[in-house]
């Protein structure tokens, strides 16, 4: 069946406006984009956030590579498999960024580097219990994995 030609440049027109639309669209809202970039307030406000984090990851950084690579987080890990395997409590370990999380059933503890040193946040059924700032060069980690598992 042949098309009707009034009706096949109808259909033309059609696409020709949706497209003009659409583009229309797509040009607008670069601009919209392109106002908020030069917004110096706002472009201040980010560069400010950013600042801030650099210097907080800075200031976190020797904690973070003290909880990541000393001794302390290696006995820690063995000593709370240990203490698991006794109580036949599976015990995972799970690095999130610069934190790790060591999970059993039910409680949780939670070694985060902060600025100030390495934060230890203990939790049972999701429910903080006790925090305590953990010292890697000092503390001792059986210690901390006895506390954690057997209170």
């Amino acid at each position: 069946m042949p098309m009707d030609v009034s009706r096949a440049k109808g259909v033309a027109s059609d696409t020709k406006n949706c497209m003009g639309y659409l583009d229309n669209l797509e040009n607008n809202l670069k601009a919209l984009e392109k106002q908020d970039e030069r917004d110096p307030e706002k472009v201040k406000r980010e560069q400010q956030r950013r600042e801030a984090e650099r210097t907080a990851a800075l200031e976190r950084a020797p904690h973070a590579e003290a909880l990541k690579n000393s001794p302390f987080t290696s006995e820690l890990l063995t000593q709370c498999r240990a203490i698991g395997h006794g109580q036949r409590v599976l015990v995972q370990f799970t690095w999130l960024g610069e934190t790790l999380r060591l999970d059993t059933k039910e409680k949780r503890l939670q070694l985060t580097p902060t600025a100030e040193g390495i934060s230890a946040v203990f939790s049972v059924n999701g429910e903080v219990t006790a925090r305590e700032t953990v010292n890697p060069q000092t503390d001792d980690a059986a210690a901390l994995a006895s506390r954690w598992l057997t209170s």
